[in-house]
């Protein structure tokens, strides 16, 4: 089976996401982020499904106000999806 492993980053912008749906309130913050993680799993069966984004893929998930896209890397010697970061697909790119 091929691991999925977050990287510090792409967990720090995770519960930035987290973060900001709560200070707006928003009602279901955890469905949120557990869709994102079902999201993630799914590469798991399909590494790369991403769309590929020059050394990396990126994978969209939802859209509109409930969309984002994380972006990883997949070494298929070491069976290895890291995902390097997550924004919201409003964002203008990926912090650090």
């Amino acid at each position: 089976m091929i691991s999925i492993v977050l990287s510090d980053r792409a967990l720090r912008h995770l519960l930035r996401v987290a973060e900001h749906l709560r200070l707006h309130e928003v009602s279901d913050v955890d469905r949120r982020i557990l869709g994102i993680q079902r999201a993630l799993a799914i590469l798991q069966e399909s590494p790369e499904l991403g769309r590929p984004a020059g050394r990396f893929r990126e994978l969209v998930i939802g859209r509109g106000s409930r969309g984002y896209v994380a972006r990883y890397r997949f070494d298929a010697a070491l069976r290895e999806i890291v995902v390097l970061a997550i924004r919201g697909q409003r964002e203008a790119g990926y912090r650090r």
